[in-house]
């Protein structure tokens, strides 16, 4: 049953918000050293940051966020702009297409085809030309200040290694192939700690399907899915 969120989602996704901002404005101050194992650290947290920048703007799509619409929709332009400069409307739309039309070719999400083809059609989908311009203009003002190398190892791979790990994660392995059951789609084996680091607990797809308005951070506790799914 749907309860109604609570404003503990808003806490949690400004830690989100707040930790992304915290590390990212270190990182940049960060001596690059390609010889330091922690670098590659770095990378990684980084780019599980972004990838909780985007779960949270997908929360706020489903309105669990808080209890108040414009507070879910400010979150949400707030989180899509940070991570990669996406209009939070356009995923907004799209996302509610793919919970009413999954796993068809109305699904924007899916494609029937192999991994390759099918995270290209995915970033197809959802990348503009106008993301890019803006992207590429900030990028070139915020080098004036910062230093490109962490411009680039911190800003702009950890996003791009972000879109890998939530299509891989969040559509791919859930989506693909066929399914015998209402919502088109599979859950990884229950494994809470790798669920989180996978991609916020969005493995366990077909919890998220049967209850859209759970929060990524109370995914875990959803009952399992049927056994033949």
């Amino acid at each position: 049953m749907q309860k109604s969120p609570t404003y503990i989602g808003l806490l949690v996704a400004l830690l989100v918000l707040g930790c992304w901002a915290a590390s990212i404005i270190l990182l940049m101050q960060w001596q690059v050293d390609f010889s330091n194992p922690v670098l590659y650290l770095f990378i990684l947290l980084q780019m599980h940051l972004y990838t909780g920048l985007f779960i949270t703007a997908h929360d706020a799509m489903h309105g669990s966020i808080a209890p108040k619409p414009w507070i879910n929709k400010a979150i949400g332009f707030i989180s899509t702009f940070l991570y990669a400069s996406f209009w939070y409307p356009k995923l907004y739309n799209k996302h509610h297409l793919h919970h009413s039309h999954v796993h068809t070719h109305d699904d924007p999400d899916y494609h029937d085809g192999n991994f390759f083809k099918w995270y290209v059609q995915f970033i197809r989908n959802y990348l503009s030309i106008w993301q890019i311009v803006i992207m590429a203009v900030v990028f070139n003002i915020l080098k004036l200040w910062l230093p490109q190398a962490n411009l680039l190892l911190f800003w702009v791979v950890p996003s791009l290694l972000s879109t890998l790990q939530l299509f891989y994660f969040g559509t791919y392995l859930p989506h693909k192939g066929e399914h015998d059951n209402k919502h088109q789609s599979r859950s990884l084996p229950r494994n809470h700690l790798v669920a989180f680091f996978t991609c916020y607990f969005f493995g366990y797809h077909y919890e998220h399907h049967e209850s859209p308005w759970l929060p990524w951070w109370k995914l875990w506790k959803a009952p399992e899915p049927p056994k033949h799914n």
